[in-house]
């Protein structure tokens, strides 16, 4: 199989040898070219962008160029032996998300990736509710040129999230090609995910692990829980680390062997050791708090979130 780059950012064409002769046409192009992700390519695919050489590509939104054959829709198309596709990859076009002059506690920074301290009360991603001063816009404008584009457009390509009231570590990617192998590091579980949590109470074994299916709640769809049907399995590994008052209120280190939404917070809150400060899982009784004093009461009462943060990423 030949590949041959004319004006990469533009077009490429790919002849089909012998060894990718009925293989699918989205697997056989990812093979061929590096700097293209399956994902994008399978975009690329179903917006008509792909072609035997002698068809048109690109369709009327991407300034398509003539090349007779025919068009490829279908990722899942087999290909022949002696067939040629051009490609063509429209111009990086700017993100939705507006770019918004926002502080940022930077970490490390390099052409490919960024590593930030997100604090508490940002949101990651613009959603209803929380359309924008988020950080996906402040990154957006720190960033500026140097993002290379991520699916075609130019923004950072976020690989995992943290609650709005969770604090700590989180990387970003500026190129496709990073996005691609954080991606498969983070499937692939070669991430180690480190936190800190203030909980109620002392786990029993101090160290150990919290296991669970976690999904939907049946009885608050606001809320996940640690299910008996259905969810997705989650592992999370702890250790006590210091003890306040008494046997009140310990700070862990939490680990996750899977990525689930709210994890550390659902798996300590069904095992009664609820985050302090934690909204939506852990309110505090108040034989809980009568068991403080007052100063670390105030604090606790003071929190508005949980006490939750991303300590490393490695």
């Amino acid at each position: 199989m030949d590949a041959q780059a004319q004006e990469p950012s533009e077009r490429h064409e790919v002849t089909i040898g012998d060894a990718e002769a009925g293989q699918r046409l989205d697997r056989v192009l990812a093979a061929a070219l590096a700097g293209l992700s399956r994902s994008r390519l399978k975009g690329l695919i179903e917006s008509g962008c792909v072609a035997t050489v002698g068809a048109t590509t690109g369709g009327a939104t991407t300034g398509g160029a003539t090349t007779g054959g025919a068009t490829i829709e279908e990722p899942a198309y087999r290909v022949k032996r002696g067939q040629t596709f051009a490609i063509v990859v429209p111009h990086i076009i700017d993100a939705q998300p507006q770019a918004q002059a926002i502080a940022l506690d930077i970490l490390y920074e390099d052409p490919h990736l960024i590593v930030v301290n997100k604090p508490a009360g940002m949101v990651v991603h613009p959603a209803p509710g929380n359309p924008d001063r988020t950080l996906v816009n402040a990154l957006i404008a720190h960033c500026g040129p140097s993002l290379a584009g991520i699916g075609g457009v130019r923004r950072p390509g976020i690989v995992h999230r943290l609650d709005k009231g969770t604090s700590g570590v989180m990387v970003a990617a500026k190129t496709q090609a990073a996005h691609q192998g954080l991606v498969e590091d983070f499937t692939a579980r070669r991430i180690e995910r480190s936190y800190e949590a203030l909980v109620w109470g002392i786990p029993r074994p101090s160290s150990g692990e919290l296991t669970g299916n976690i999904g939907r709640s049946p009885r608050n769809r606001k809320k996940m829980a640690v299910v008996t049907r259905g969810g997705k399995a989650a592992t999370t590994r702890y250790r006590v680390l210091r003890r306040f008052a008494g046997e009140a209120v310990s700070l862990l280190e939490c680990r996750l062997l899977t990525g689930r939404t709210h994890q550390i917070r659902v798996h300590l809150s069904d095992r009664g050791h609820a985050l302090l400060g934690d909204p939506l899982y852990g309110r505090a009784s108040d034989a809980r708090l009568k068991s403080l004093d007052s100063a670390a009461r105030q604090q606790i009462q003071a929190l508005g979130r949980q006490a939750l943060h991303a300590k490393s990423l490695g």
